[in-house]
């Protein structure tokens, strides 16, 4: 089969990206990050709060972890909603016992079926970041950008009734994106989302609607991609943490501030067999003076006051 010769016409075939949203950057060649209180490596930790229906939507596509079997799916319907009753609570209390605060990526329908869970995050200082409606509210091209735009207002203006505060971050389900999100979110007055993957700090992206930053939620060291998808153990999850924690603050000696993602989802690390492991992970690196959490909006306003 010979090339189409439109494949040579291609607007942004050219050195470099094939896009405008950011120039190329080599992490290693920026200007040093300086975290708050001299802290050389910044833990983020994002708990993702989600609400899966009964009847999964394949359309654009199925959102990663819900239901698998024939309807009515209670089994995993019920080890999903173990999250909300049991697993957000004893990932909280790990945080409040090292006094961490951390975001909370929350589909907006658990601000209207568990207000008091939405209440107690805030109450515990805690950021709530957009993650859509629930987990059939999947983004990808194929959803027209008037659904889009509406579905993304929809989960804003739930939290921001439940909350008080319109959140000013938005992580998608599955981090995917159609062509317009990035636009669609700046219109909606989100100063950053957590979609987009390739980097280790945050960085300027900017759309037709003005500018958004990305902060970037690498999904390798996610709970759900290394206990569910890899098969491995609460502890090998904690040492790999550890591994990466030691590598980062070992480059910040040389090139400034480094910040390490921690995304946890409630019924996956909540389980009583391995919230201890997880709180004495947390335990250990609190007790090292080079290493804080934050929340994203902290992270965000330190990087954004440093540009």
């Amino acid at each position: 089969m010979s090339l189409d010769p439109s494949y040579l016409d291609y607007p942004k075939r050219r050195r470099g990206m094939d896009h405008d949203y950011y120039p190329y950057s080599s992490l290693f060649d920026r200007k040093p990050v300086q975290w708050p209180d001299d802290k050389r490596l910044l833990i983020w930790p994002v708990v993702s709060l989600e609400y899966f229906p009964m009847v999964p939507n394949d359309d654009p596509f199925r959102a990663p972890e819900h239901m698998q079997t024939a309807y009515p799916d209670y089994r995993h319907y019920t080890a999903r909603e173990y999250g909300t009753r049991i697993g957000i609570y004893r990932l909280l209390g790990a945080f409040e016992k090292v006094g961490a605060k951390v975001s909370v990526a929350t589909n907006s329908v658990i601000a209207e079926r568990y207000p008091q869970l939405i209440a107690d995050i805030v109450s515990g200082g805690h950021e709530i970041i957009a993650h859509s409606t629930d987990m059939n509210g999947t983004i990808a091209s194929g959803l027209t950008e008037v659904e889009e735009k509406a579905l993304i207002e929809a989960s804003l203006a739930a939290l921001e009734m439940a909350t008080g505060t319109r959140p000013r971050g938005w992580l998608s389900i599955a981090r995917s994106q159609s062509f317009n999100t990035a636009k669609l979110l700046t219109e909606a007055g989100v100063d950053y989302m957590c979609d987009w993957v390739n980097d280790e700090l945050p960085y300027a992206f900017q759309t037709d609607a003005g500018a958004i930053t990305n902060i970037p939620l690498n999904h390798e060291l996610s709970d759900r991609q290394i206990i569910n998808v890899q098969q491995q153990s609460v502890d090998s999850y904690a040492e790999q943490m550890m591994d990466a924690a030691d590598w980062l603050l070992a480059e910040a000696e040389h090139y400034g501030g480094r910040m390490m993602p921690m995304h946890l989802t409630p019924y996956i690390m909540g389980l009583p067999y391995r919230i201890g492991s997880f709180e004495k992970l947390i335990a250990d690196l609190v007790e090292r003076t080079d290493i804080g959490f934050a929340r994203g909006d902290t992270i965000l306003d330190s990087w954004m006051a440093q540009q």
